[in-house]
């Protein structure tokens, strides 16, 4: 059986797909179009490429994911400083370790542009902040920026969508006509969760769509009590993050969600142990297990 797939982002907390797709293969479910915002954005590359479960497991396991918050040289020797340079560099983490790493990942899969995976295979939320605007990679590519997306490294793509504001420091693309240079940060500010990709498409396209969601589906349709100012300040941040994607969801497409509620382990908790990783995944394989187990499409 074929789906396809949407991954929410989550940081670390993403580790638990790796359990899902376990629990996908055994039932000899394929994914096949996939999309995917921040960490979602990594692991619906890493599927899109060819990687099955067994192999992210070994990868994941043994990578050392505090290595993707890398510094300059300077910065590295005099810790403060990062503090002191983030006003000009906006992030205290380059990224390009994390990119490079990709990269080399999906190079062993033949892969590094979005040439090199069929058409709509992948989709990759961020978001610009230069024009206040949702950026699905590689469709805006052309639209928005002048960019012929045949040649666009997937890796780069990805690293826009990771770029967690003030953590790491956004990418940049720049128009080659215009020469207008727009500031790409992390597509959860916008949208978490883009279920709406697949929204509308031909009867010849269909068939059914997973999302695999890293919170609480009360997320939802929970009324919040804002009794102050902090309270006010949350709601506000919280519905600029969520609004775009709760206006598609409804009861009947919430059918179509895994929900992972992860709480007791941060999204940027990067020094999380191999014991920690491991929990995640078994929480994962034994929650999509029973989900299949009740879920219509099957």
């Amino acid at each position: 059986m074929k789906i396809d797939g949407v991954f929410s982002g989550g940081g670390v907390k993403a580790f638990v797909f790796i359990g899902a797709l376990q629990a996908l293969e055994e039932k000899n479910i394929t994914i096949g179009k996939v999309a995917g915002t921040s960490a979602g954005a990594l692991f619906a590359t890493l599927v899109a490429a060819g990687y099955q479960s067994k192999e992210l497991k070994e990868i994941f396991l043994n990578v050392n994911i505090d290595q993707f918050l890398d510094q300059s040289q300077i910065s590295s020797a005099i810790p403060f400083l990062k503090w002191l340079t983030l006003y000009k560099t906006m992030g205290l983490y380059r990224g390009k370790y994390f990119e490079n790493w990709l990269q080399s990942c999906l190079e062993k899969k033949g892969v590094k542009y979005f040439s090199d995976m069929n058409a709509d295979q992948l989709k990759i939320v961020a978001a610009d902040i230069t024009f206040n605007r949702v950026v699905v990679f590689p469709d805006d590519l052309m639209r928005f920026y002048h960019i012929d997306a045949s040649y666009f490294p997937i890796a780069k793509a990805v690293r826009s969508s990771i770029s967690i504001p003030y953590f790491f420091r956004p990418c940049q693309i720049t128009n080659p006509f215009s020469g207008q240079k727009s500031l790409i940060v992390d597509g959860m500010i916008l949208s978490s969760f883009p279920l709406w990709l697949f929204e509308e498409r031909s009867d010849a396209d269909y068939r059914p769509v997973l999302g695999m969601q890293l919170t609480d589906p009360n997320q939802y349709y929970y009324n919040k009590k804002i009794k102050n100012a902090i309270d006010l300040l949350k709601a506000t941040i919280g519905t600029m993050r969520k609004a775009h994607d709760t206006r598609y969801i409804s009861k009947q497409t919430a059918e179509q969600i895994l929900f992972f509620p992860v709480e007791e382990i941060s999204s940027t908790d990067f020094s999380i142990n191999r014991k920690e990783k491991e929990s995640l995944i078994i929480y994962g394989y034994q929650r999509t297990k029973h989900f299949l187990g009740e879920w219509k499409y099957i």
